[in-house]
C-alpha cells in the first residue's frame, strides 16, 4: 500500500564517495515536505556507505527518511531491484547518485500531477555541467518535440531524452507493470526497464523547466571509451533488453511494433559497422533496414514509420 502524497526517491550508487553528498544535499534542500530516500549501494568498495550513514540524522531532522541498502556488486538494475520492495510513496523518482535535484524539482512535478489527474507520469528538463569545471555544457541528449506525450518510440529511438532524474511516475501504475517489484536486470542500465513499459501504456507530458542537473564525469561508466568488442556486446545486450521490454508490453511477434523494434536493432548495428568501417556489414544492414522501412511504410499507409 502506497502512502498518499509521499515521494520515494530511489537512487542506485556504486563507489560514490566523492560525489554522493551532492545528491543527498539536493534531496535535503527540496521544498516538498514528504520524502522517502532509499539509497541502494551496489557493493561499493570505498566510503560510500559511510557518507550516506552520516546523513541519517540530517534527514531525520528534516522530517525525511533515509534507508540504506547494501548488496553485493552487480549492476544498477540489480541495485534498483534491491530497493523497489522498500518503496512506499505515491510517486517514484530514481535520480543518479552523481547528479542534483533543483530545490523545486519534486514539488513542481507533484503539483503538476495533482492538477492533472488524467496523467500518470510527468517529466521536466535538465541542465548539463562539467563535473571537473562546473561550466555549463551543451545538451547531451536530444530534447525532441516537447509537445509530444506518447514517448515510447521517441525514447527507444533516441529522439528524446531518457535522463532518469527528470521523470516522475505514479507508483501504483508502475507496480501494475512489475507486481513482483523487480525490473529485468541487465548490464546496460536501468532506465529503459523503468521507463519504456510505462511509456507504452501512459502519455507523459513535459514541464519546460530545468529541474535536474546532470554532472558529466569523464570517468563515469556510461561515458568511458569502449573497444569495438565492448560496443558490440553492449548492442547485443540492448537488443536482448528490447526483446524483454516487448514481452512486458505485450508486443506480438509479427506486429508492426515488433517490426519497428527489429528496425531499431538494424539501425544500431549499422551505426556500429559504420563507426568501425565494416563495409560489408554496413551494406548488409543498410539493405535490410531499407526493406524494413519499406514494409513499415506500406503498413502505415505510406507515412514515415518512425514518426
Amino acid at each position: 500500500m502506497t502512502e498518499h502524497k509521499l515521494v520515494s526517491v530511489l537512487t542506485p550508487v556504486y563507489n560514490g564517495e566523492g560525489y554522493l553528498a551532492r545528491m543527498l544535499d539536493s534531496v535535503l534542500n527540496q521544498t516538498y515536505p514528504r520524502l522517502q530516500m532509499i539509497l541502494s549501494d551496489d557493493g561499493s568498495t570505498d566510503g560510500t556507505v559511510g557518507v550516506a550513514e552520516a546523513y541519517i540524522p540530517r534527514f531525520q531532522a528534516r522530517g525525511y527518511s533515509l534507508e540504506i541498502i547494501s548488496s553485493p556488486h552487480r549492476n544498477a538494475s540489480a541495485a534498483i531491484n534491491a530497493g523497489l520492495g522498500r518503496v512506499k510513496g505515491e510517486y517514484l523518482i530514481w535520480p543518479d547518485g552523481d547528479d542534483e535535484l533543483d530545490p523545486a524539482s519534486v514539488e513542481t512535478r507533484v503539483r503538476f500531477l495533482e492538477r492533472h489527474p488524467e496523467y500518470q507520469c510527468v517529466r521536466s528538463l535538465m541542465a548539463y555541467v562539467s563535473d571537473e569545471t562546473g561550466e555549463p555544457l551543451e545538451k547531451w541528449e536530444s530534447l525532441g518535440d516537447l509537445t509530444r506525450e506518447n514517448l515510447f518510440w521517441d525514447v527507444l529511438e533516441a529522439r528524446t531524452f531518457v535522463c532518469c532524474g527528470c521523470y516522475m511516475l505514479k507508483t501504483r501504475e508502475f507496480f501494475q507493470i512489475y507486481p513482483e517489484k523487480r525490473i529485468p536486470e541487465y548490464e546496460v542500465g536501468q532506465n529503459f526497464q523503468m521507463l519504456l513499459p510505462y511509456l507504452y501504456r501512459h502519455p507523459c507530458p513535459t514541464i519546460p523547466q530545468k529541474l535536474y542537473l546532470v554532472h558529466v564525469r569523464g570517468d563515469s561508466h556510461s561515458r568511458r571509451a569502449m573497444t569495438e568488442a565492448e560496443e558490440a556486446l553492449r548492442v547485443k545486450r540492448f537488443e536482448a533488453l528490447a526483446d524483454d521490454i516487448a514481452r512486458i508490453c505485450g508486443i506480438a511477434k509479427g506486429s508492426e511494433a515488433a517490426a519497428r523494434i527489429r528496425l531499431w536493432k538494424v539501425q544500431r548495428r549499422k551505426g556500429l559497422a559504420q563507426k568501425y568501417r565494416r563495409a560489408v556489414r554496413f551494406n548488409l544492414y543498410w539493405v535490410y533496414g531499407k526493406l524494413l522501412r519499406l514494409k513499415l511504410s506500406r503498413r502505415s499507409g505510406g507515412g514515415d514509420p518512425v514518426r
